[in-house]
């Protein structure tokens, strides 16, 4: 059984990149409409680590990105903004684009991509492979689980959102069930 984060709907126009980074200080970008709109989701837990699925996310320190060429004189740029935005889950949390700037330099930037790319391909996987096999409860999810759990309806895998509270109740009452990160659809 699986649990997917909910997120309210994105919208067109100029975005903001942060990074953000986990309890378990797994570092990645995410996409956001403004600064509010970081903090209102981040408030809900609505953005989840793409590694872990922790949902309590933090800005981690980031360098500025400068502007090459072909910004007008009337267009200032702005922190965080970029060239090229990565997939938005949602209207905030953001599959990473890339590993962030303080990835080991070790590790040449052309693998890092390549890296994240596969990391995208697989997540992408994962949400077909739940969808194609698992029924969809919605909000429902933690009484569903229970249900199952405690033989009241027929074993099967299903899917949808929980509060980290509920979350924490079925984890105490011995229901087994993951969190995943969960990305949104391509047109692709």
């Amino acid at each position: 059984m699986t649990i997917r984060s909910s997120h309210p709907g994105a919208s067109d126009g100029d975005m903001i990149l942060f990074v953000l980074k986990c309890t378990a200080d797994h570092r990645f970008e995410a996409w956001f409409r403004n600064g509010d709109a970081y903090e209102t989701q981040a408030a809900a837990k609505a953005i989840a680590c793409p590694v872990c699925g922790d949902t309590h996310i933090t800005k981690a320190p980031m360098a500025p990105r400068i502007a090459k060429g072909g910004r007008a004189k009337d267009d200032p740029a702005r922190e965080g903004s970029a060239p090229e935005a990565a997939p938005v889950a949602g209207g905030g949390a953001a599959a990473p684009a890339a590993p962030p700037a303080s990835a080991p330099p070790s590790v040449p930037a052309e693998l890092r991509e390549r890296f994240a790319a596969e990391v995208m391909r697989h997540l992408t996987e994962v949400r077909r492979t739940v969808e194609t096999n698992c029924d969809y409860v919605g909000d429902r999810f933690a009484e569903e689980a229970r249900r199952i759990h405690y033989g009241e309806t027929d074993p099967r895998g299903i899917y949808g959102e929980a509060t980290d509270k509920e979350a924490e109740e079925l984890k105490e009452e011995g229901v087994t069930f993951g969190r995943i990160p969960w990305l949104p659809r391509t047109n692709s």
